[in-house]
C-alpha cells in the first residue's frame, strides 16, 4: 500500500510505503537568511513532516542535500549537526547546483526515513 501525504500542485510532501517515508525536496520559507539560517528552517520543516507521518528525525536513513553555494557548506554543517544527534546522523550527500528555482533559495533537502 502507498499512502501519499500533503499534496502540492506538483508532488506530495511525503510518500509512505513498506515502512519507509520519502520526503520531497524541502526548502526554506524565509530566503533572506544565509545558508545556516535556511538550513535550520528546512530541518524544522522536515521534523514536522516526519512527526506528521508518525516518525521522527532520529529515523532518517539518508539525505540528499542540494546547495547553490558549496563554499557555504560550513553553515549547513553547523545547523545540521546541531539538529541531529551524532548517533542519528544519516548517510548523506551534498551536491552543488547552479539554481534551486528562486535566486535566493540556497538549500533543498530530500530525506528518506523509516516510519
Amino acid at each position: 500500500m502507498i499512502e501519499r501525504i500533503e499534496s502540492t500542485p506538483i508532488m506530495h510532501r511525503i510518500v509512505k510505503t513498506n515502512g519507509m517515508l520519502y520526503l520531497g525536496g524541502i526548502v526554506a520559507d524565509d530566503f533572506s537568511e544565509d545558508m545556516e539560517g535556511q538550513t535550520r528552517q528546512v530541518c524544522g520543516k522536515i521534523e514536522k513532516l516526519l512527526v506528521q507521518a508518525g516518525s521522527g528525525k532520529d529515523k532518517i536513513v539518508s539525505a540528499q542535500i542540494y546547495v547553490t553555494d558549496i563554499s557555504a557548506k560550513g553553515g549547513l554543517n553547523k545547523a545540521w549537526t546541531e539538529w541531529l544527534a551524532t548517533e542519528h546522523l544519516p548517510a548523506r550527500a551534498t551536491v552543488g547546483v547552479a539554481s534551486l528555482g528562486s535566486e535566493n533559495t540556497l538549500i533543498e533537502i530530500v530525506v528518506v526515513a523509516t516510519a
